[in-house]
């Protein structure tokens, strides 16, 4: 019998929705992990920064196929998803300890593929149950993408996102932890508009696996302010 106490929340949506800071205000509310695959992908090739060609640890075997690290990371940089096989393998592996560990979760970007989104949804549901996972996608237009993520900084400490208005435009250091505030590899223009497409091709069409496995999909108005669309799926979760 599954337990009703487990949750998974997943939220989706084009780049700068705003799924992270979502994920992070719903978490401390919710007691939820706040399960972010770039920060994960990100961490990791941090870590991976001093392979070379010669590194046998450089490859990840996934279903007797073999990814590397260094080129995994060569695409993420340029804005393109990374093989949906070798991210699937991570998101699983950190699923399944959680779940063990008892966490309920919340994710901020994934699933990203049709792919991945075929693999780890029946997995969730075998895990948490179908009843106890909830999916919202965070809609912006494309300007808004761009705009976002041209004007985002990150924190070198914990890599929260500082939004860019009026207010924090001339912020050098962020106000949650004190570190120095930067911009990421990720936010040039050009990597923005990959990146949007990327979205529109490889991760808007997992809307249909969603209603597939039997999972209703939420659209919110990522347009409005942070607190109205926190407000918006709070209400849809409790």
């Amino acid at each position: 019998m599954v337990d009703k106490q487990r949750q998974i929340v997943i939220l989706f949506g084009p780049p700068g929705a705003g799924k992270g800071t979502q994920a992070e205000l719903l978490s401390d509310k919710l007691s939820l992990y706040a399960f972010d695959t770039s920060k994960i992908l990100e961490e990791g090739f941090k870590q991976a920064k001093n392979l070379t060609e010669d590194s046998p640890e450089r490859f990840i075997e996934v279903d007797k196929e073999k990814f590397d690290i260094l080129k995994e990371k060569e695409l993420w940089t340029k804005g393109v998803l990374c093989s949906p096989p070798f991210v699937t393998y991570l998101i699983k592996e950190k699923v399944k300890k959680l779940f063990e560990d008892g966490e309920n979760i919340i994710f901020s970007g994934s699933p990203r593929t049709v792919y991945e989104a075929e693999e780890e949804i029946p997995y969730f549901i075998d895990l948490y149950g179908k009843g106890n996972i909830k999916a919202f996608f965070i809609n912006i237009s494309a300007e808004q993408t761009i705009f976002r993520n041209s004007n985002r900084k990150i924190c070198e400490l914990m890599r929260h996102s500082i939004l860019f208005n009026k207010e924090t435009e001339n912020l050098s250091i962020c106000p949650l932890d004190g570190s120095k505030l930067l911009k990421r590899e990720l936010d040039t223009l050009e990597t923005i508009k990959v990146r949007i497409k990327e979205f529109q091709e490889r991760t808007f069409p997992i809307i249909n696996v969603f209603e597939k496995q039997g999972i209703e999909v939420c659209e919110i108005n990522g347009e409005q302010p942070i607190a109205d669309v926190f407000k918006d799926i709070l209400l849809k979760l409790t």
